[in-house]
């Protein structure tokens, strides 16, 4: 009989990711090669450029350039995923960069010498199930040591152009252990070094490159939807960049903090991949020291609190580790990472400073709408005074059933906007989020292995706030839970259930056997 037994750590790398630069910058220094910092940004920078080559095409790219034995800027290619991919920006058309800081041939020897055991991909994406409208792709990447972790690539057209989020994962499993959370059924088995979430970019890049391909080879022309209505045709299709990056794909990232800011950094590389602060989101279930650390070493980037629970009791009903995180403190966290780059009067923020401070990044609560005790309206009003008056953006997240064979369902149209009108009372941002990706399980709740638990919904803060499907509510009909009889013939005929029963603990039985995933993909305005 084969053996099915689950790995439960991670091996040592090898080789090792080159977009780690810490790794490499040890790597070298232990070999005697010493860089300076603008070295080694001139190398990263070639590197995004020529789309991430081999090591070794790499270097001969490099000195056919520097010498000028390079026939033209067209004729260096790259092979991308079995695509020949011609670059936009070749190395030979940059010659003026290397002007007084050329990389040293030790270096460059290094690169090319097997036995440095570093490459430029050391994962591979396993599976890449796109959903029916095209806009949502699913990418289950294997690293080298096998295990597997879920990404997920979304594109999103306007009359203003296209562009792409990606959402990352940080870890292998995850420790918080979540009772709605399929990825924490899974538990911990180890941490993604800084290269590895990196890699995540460049396969996410490598598929819209494959696409835009595609389409010019197929002749196919962009049509674009103008504000007015009137449909404009473009000559040639261009290429889609990832322009966001949200870390809530598996994995609790505060748990992973070196890692993750250290990728933070390489998103928002101008060389690199040249991301605004505010288009990189950290997503945490709560880790409060974690968080208050992220704000002095990156105030700029995003951050986003997954709260799902107005109140501590119930939060711990649902969240294990939140008994040692009070959730006053941790909101208080999240308003004080708004405000850190804020000058403040007298020691206070006023209305007009938060107001600032909001445009500027933002931070964000994550709530998961579920029928039962969680939405009530009474827990409306209790968010709502949480995050009264804080110019905090509050995501409603449409709870998305898992593989799991679970009887929980999310509240009906009405039930949320009414939900929604009452948090937004007390002077929050609050927005009922647009799903994507649910038809191949990369929804919001959705991520994890299936290899292990056996398929688009994310979120767009800059799209109509609800779109559920319609269809999707008929689950709503027959719904068996423990309400009174009047209540179950009254929900039988398709009406909502409102639930204030506040028996947590009942209400909780079913939630921890079924569950969805430790993330909430999303879209950030500009």
């Amino acid at each position: 009989m084969a053996n099915t037994k689950v790995k439960r750590r991670r091996d040592p790398l090898s080789p090792k990711p080159i977009l780690d630069r810490k790794l490499l910058v040890a790597s070298l220094e232990a070999k005697g090669i010493y860089l300076t910092d603008l070295q080694l940004a001139t190398f990263y920078q070639l590197l995004h450029r020529q789309q991430y080559p081999e090591l070794k095409a790499f270097v001969q790219q490099y000195y056919e350039a520097v010498n000028g034995t390079a026939k033209s800027a067209t004729s260096i290619q790259q092979q991308v995923s079995g695509a020949v991919v011609r670059s936009q920006n070749p190395i030979s058309s940059t010659r003026r960069i290397f002007a007084g800081r050329e990389l040293p041939k030790a270096f460059l020897n290094f690169l090319a010498d097997d036995e440095s055991d570093f490459a430029t991909l050391t994962s591979k994406i396993q599976s890449r199930p796109t959903s029916q409208d095209g806009t949502t792709t699913k990418m289950a990447i294997e690293l080298q040591d096998g295990h597997v972790v879920e990404s997920v690539l979304m594109r999103h057209v306007n009359e203003k152009g296209s562009r792409a989020t990606v959402c990352v994962s940080s870890q292998v499993g995850c420790a918080m252990g979540c009772t709605f959370c399929a990825t924490g059924t899974m538990g911990i088995r180890g941490d993604l070094c800084t290269g590895e979430i990196l890699e995540q970019l460049v396969h996410a890049g490598h598929i819209l490159t494959e696409e835009a391909i595609e389409m010019r080879k197929n002749n196919v022309n962009a049509v674009i939807v103008t504000a007015n209505g009137s449909k404009k045709k473009k000559s040639e299709v261009s290429l889609d960049f990832v322009r966001n990056v949200v870390f809530m794909g598996m994995g609790e990232p505060l748990n992973n903090y070196d890692n993750v800011v250290e990728a933070c950094r390489g998103m928002i590389d101008r060389r690199r991949w040249n991301l605004s602060h505010n288009r990189v989101t950290v997503s945490t279930v709560g880790v409060t020291p974690k968080m208050r650390k992220l704000t002095k070493d990156l105030p700029e980037v995003n951050l986003a609190l997954s709260l799902h629970a107005p109140n501590q009791p119930m939060r711990e009903a649902i969240v294990p580790t939140a008994k040692m995180y009070p959730i006053e403190d941790m909101v208080d966290a999240l308003d004080e990472h708004m405000l850190a780059l804020e000058t403040s009067r007298n020691g206070s923020y006023g209305v007009e400073e938060r107001k600032s401070a909001s445009k500027k990044k933002r931070a964000m609560i994550e709530y998961v709408m579920l029928e039962g005790d969680t939405s009530t309206f009474e827990c409306a009003h209790q968010l709502g005074r949480l995050t009264k008056n804080r110019n905090l953006v509050v995501n409603l997240i449409p709870y998305n059933q898992t593989d799991v064979k679970d009887k929980l369902r999310c509240p009906d149209e009405k039930h949320l906007k009414e939900f929604q009108r009452i948090v937004a009372s007390y002077g929050s941002f609050c927005f009922i989020r647009r799903t994507m990706g649910a038809d191949i399980a990369g929804a919001c709740g959705q991520l994890v292995v299936s290899k292990e638990i056996s398929s688009t919904n994310l979120t767009d803060i800059e799209d109509d706030p609800f779109q559920i499907n319609r269809a999707e509510q008929k689950i709503l009909k027959g719904d068996k839970l423990r309400n009174s009889k009047s209540k179950r013939d009254k929900n039988s005929r398709g009406a909502t259930v409102d639930k204030t029963s506040t028996d947590i603990d009942e209400w909780i039985r079913p939630l921890k056997i079924a569950t969805a995933v430790a993330a909430i993909c999303f879209t950030l305005s500009s």
